[in-house]
């Protein structure tokens, strides 16, 4: 099943981010849960990180919401607010190269 996980960070958070980095993206290679896609959310003048999205699967809500709380990020303070959502994909215009 897919889910779409959006995050935001605390106003103060940039410094912890780049911290946590290298972690984050361990974390990521490594979890069960596979991410299709993510990335940072971007401040409206692109200079600064706001957040995080994440499209992943995963077997249920339950086995997100464990992956969440076991980043890096979530871990270091990164992340204000973090929603999770079941996500039905209709419509994917990526080129597949």
């Amino acid at each position: 099943m897919d889910f779409i996980i959006h995050c935001l960070d605390h106003a103060d958070a940039q410094q912890r981010r780049l911290d946590s980095y290298d972690a984050h993206r361990a974390y990521l290679a490594a979890a069960e849960v596979r991410c299709v896609m993510c990335g940072p959310l971007m401040s409206d003048d692109g200079d600064r990180m706001i957040g995080s999205l994440f499209l992943v699967r995963a077997l249920d809500k339950r086995q997100v919401i464990d992956f969440t709380t076991g980043d890096p990020f979530q871990q270091a303070g990164v992340w204000k607010e973090v929603q999770i959502h079941p996500f039905l994909l209709r419509v994917d215009n990526r080129d597949p190269d």
